[in-house]
């Protein structure tokens, strides 16, 4: 057994001068985890990368030819790292202060009066005032409670409630399921469990953004390629008597092409600035990758209770169903939620109707989401229970039953009081109905048009929640929710219920239990859905912790807030709409522009195999692809990618990309192996081939762009004829700087101008067999 730490005095708690005695023992807490890297972190990860690497190998190859406008490359990576870094800088100063805004404080009792702190305030042997949702952030004694219900899932794995009485003990990570109680911390900081469980449940379920996936696949395929490749064409350029220099550039051109510099960050900073662009509408986004999760996700599930309606609940009346007068039912119910100790909402209600009276209960069981009811042991020696019929009667009497589904029908949510001889779980003993309890909510006010959105934008909507599935739908229909009179009462479905056909059917799951909800998330995500859940009670953690995005309302539970992806800071659900269309607009753009990247990769991969073989050098110089990277990929993408972009996520990356990107690069190594036949043929230069290759490059990636910028607007039209009016420009006036010769030369027209007509058609072309017909036949994921 461990030691009985020293009892702090619960009339009085700490005093200022414990409480500095023990900060200066260094026995005081530590703080949360910050959500978002330091700023040193950021500058390290977005600086030490394996491309930066490369690249600076390959910057001081061409230093050694003494060829120093060629390093222009680097300028172009200290941009594109510079852009990573501000805009990664920035979001996570949004992402801080709306950390702040969230940040859960507990109640504290210091020299007698009771204080709210942060966890990193609290020190040892402090009391601390826990009740229904908070989260302990220490491992601590219970000093005083009439009975709490604990969760320890996150230590035990076992989703199962666990009682509490005073003496007993609590780990840190634990959430209080139901009753208050006075904790007093015995462990704080590095010796306590909350270090390692701290946001382990959200390590427990997510999974990684699809798209960032995809890319470090792609990334990794690269990194085993383009070094082995750069290696074998220098070598074999020198075997074949190219000079050092030569062959240093055409192996620097070479490997620079097949890194895609601007795609890993043009992703990050997406999803940085999504994050950015979400906290200045007061959602706070704990992980990047969520943001896709959202925008992918063709189910949300909702929790009815500070989702579709205010949460605030209204105890409309009290009906009698024995011969007792209305008053002393009224004064009986006060006393129940008095001596539970119960703050829930439903308990608020009863308080703020009927008034709390000052007294003390022996035998007390705390409000339980498992469970459905609370009850106590009065000091007249009787026991009273509250809560939904169906978990305290079994069964329901059938007039009692038809009564309350009338009421239900009505837009009420009813629940029982009643007298019972023994406080038994999971159903008292002989319970007798007393009277009901007649409950309303409000719809928030934007419910509907918000629900309609979602609707309108291929996302079902599904209401799961603990309350009378009458009383559900009801509610449902009055915020206009697709199928709300699809509905399946979850008590009545068996010890083991078939999830999967309950999900195909129903639209609205009523008396659902915590472990219930996860069930049904779970069958959704079999079923091939991609699922999002909102809630703000202790009740949804497991289905939050399921769900493949979560999201909580800031006015909810500590516990339920600290596992969410989103946390809506101002508790209004109407920001959804600007999450989804901002995850979507994200994605969908990404997924769009990536192609433009890919393409270079392609072709100088392709490129370099074959030029290993071939007698001719590598067409291009590394200062010669600068013009093809910006202006017809690093500029556009960055304004492509910040478009309205809100059609639902189509999930077929890889083929979007690969409809673009294989036609594209097979013509630009098409065109540039007919450069190099007509070089031979004519006896053309190097500087003359590679100037050819640059252009058609350069055209073949401009058709690229405006089959990437469908569907095509003013904005997207005027963006593809600057491009391609500044990389004309450079090839009429600043083509020396590029190593570009004077294509003013009318033998030289007759060969390039039947090309550059050519290219439209035969893009298109082959655009048409590549991404129709061969990719079409391929499942790309």
């Amino acid at each position: 057994m461990p030691e009985q730490p020293p009892l702090t005095a619960l009339n009085r708690g700490l005093t200022k001068f414990e409480v500095q005695a023990r900060i200066d023992q260094g026995l005081q807490n530590d703080p949360l985890p910050p959500l978002t890297r330091s700023v040193k972190q950021i500058f390290r990860d977005n600086l030490m990368t394996l491309f930066n690497l490369i690249n600076l190998v390959l910057a001081g190859l061409v230093l050694m030819t003494g060829s120093y406008k060629n390093l222009l490359f680097i300028g172009v990576v200290v941009v594109n790292t510079g852009i990573g870094i501000f805009q990664e800088i920035r979001s996570k100063r949004q992402v801080d202060k709306l950390a702040l805004l969230s940040e859960g404080r507990l109640a504290v009792l210091r020299d007698g009066q009771a204080v709210s702190l942060t966890q990193d305030d609290l020190v040892q042997d402090d009391l601390i005032m826990v009740g229904r949702g908070d989260q302990l952030p220490v491992d601590g004694l219970v000093r005083e409670t009439g009975g709490i219900e604990v969760d320890e899932s996150q230590i035990t794995g076992e989703s199962t409630p666990i009682m509490k009485r005073t003496g007993d003990r609590l780990i840190s990570g634990s959430v209080i399921l139901g009753g208050k109680a006075t904790v007093q911390a015995t462990t704080v900081g590095e010796q306590s469990f909350v270090k390692q469980l701290a946001h382990s449940v959200k390590q427990q379920h997510r999974t990684a953004s699809q798209l960032l996936n995809i890319i470090n696949r792609i990334i990794k395929a690269l990194t085993l390629t383009l070094i082995p490749l750069g290696i074998i064409l220098f070598v074999a350029s020198l075997i074949k008597g190219q000079s050092t220099n030569r062959a240093i550039l055409g192996t620097v051109a070479a490997v620079g092409g097949m890194i895609p510099q601007g795609l890993v960050l043009l992703t990050s900073v997406a999803l940085a600035a999504g994050a950015f662009t979400l906290g200045r509408h007061n959602v706070l986004v704990r992980e990047l990758p969520a943001i896709e999760a959202l925008a992918r996700a063709d189910v949300l599930c909702l929790d009815k209770t500070g989702t579709i309606t205010s949460g605030k609940l209204k105890l409309e009346r009290v009906e009698g169903l024995t011969s007792l007068t209305k008053a002393q039912l009224q004064t009986l119910l006060a006393q129940l939620v008095a001596a539970t100790g119960d703050d829930n909402e439903t308990a608020q209600a009863v308080q703020a109707a009927l008034g709390t009276p000052d007294l003390a209960a022996d035998e007390v069981l705390p409000f339980s989401s498992g469970r459905k009811w609370s009850g106590a042991r009065l000091p007249d020696g009787q026991a009273y229970v509250m809560g939904a019929p169906e978990f305290i009667f079994d069964p329901v009497d059938a007039t009692l039953q038809a009564h309350i589904q009338d009421l239900a029908q009505q837009g009420y949510r009813v629940l029982v009081v009643a007298q019972v001889d023994q406080l038994t779980t999971p159903r008292p003993t002989k319970p007798r109905a007393l009277g009901l309890l007649l409950i309303t909510d409000e719809l928030r006010p934007h419910a509907k048009a918000t629900f309609n959105f979602f609707t309108t934008q291929d996302v079902a909507l599904k209401v799961i929640s603990g309350d009378n599935p009458v009383t559900v739908a009801s509610i449902a229909q009055r915020a206009e929710i697709p199928g709300a009179q699809q509905l399946v009462d979850m008590s009545q479905v068996g010890a083991t219920p078939d999830y999967a056909h309950l999900v195909q059917t129903y639209n609205v799951f009523g008396r659902v239990t915590p472990q219930q909800k996860e069930g049904l998330i779970r069958a959704y995500q079999q079923a091939g859905h991609t699922v999002a859940m909102t809630g703000d009670g202790v009740n949804d953690l497991l289905a939050l912790r399921q769900a493949d995005c979560s999201i909580a309302m800031a006015s909810g539970s500590e516990a339920t807030k600290s596992l969410a992806d989103f946390v809506l800071i101002h508790s209004n659900f109407d920001a959804m709409v600007k999450v989804l269309n901002e995850g979507r607009r994200v994605i969908n753009n990404i997924e769009r522009v990536a192609s433009l990247f890919l393409i270079k990769t392609m072709y100088s991969v392709v490129l370099t195999l074959i030029f290993i073989f071939m007698t001719r050098s590598y067409p291009f110089e590394p200062i010669q692809l600068t013009p093809i990277s910006s202006l017809m990929v690093g500029i556009p993408t960055f304004f492509l990618a910040l478009q309205p972009n809100y059609a639902r996520i189509t999930g077929r990356f890889m083929k979007q990309v690969m409809e673009v990107a294989a036609p594209a690069a097979t013509c630009v190594v098409g065109y540039i192996l007919v450069i190099m036949g007509l070089g031979s043929q004519f006896h053309l230069s190097f500087a003359t081939t590679s100037t050819l290759s640059v252009l058609m490059t350069g055209l073949v990636s401009l058709n690229a762009l405006l089959l990437v910028a469908r569907p095509l607007n003013r904005f997207k039209v005027l963006l593809v004829a600057v491009m391609a009016g500044l990389f004309a420009l450079i090839f009429l006036f600043f083509g020396g700087i590029f190593s570009l010769v004077n294509l003013f030369n009318w033998r030289l027209a007759l060969i390039y101008l039947p090309l550059m007509v050519s290219v439209p058609p035969v893009f298109y072309a082959v655009q048409a067999i590549l991404g129709k017909r061969i990719l079409s036949r391929i499942h790309w994921r």
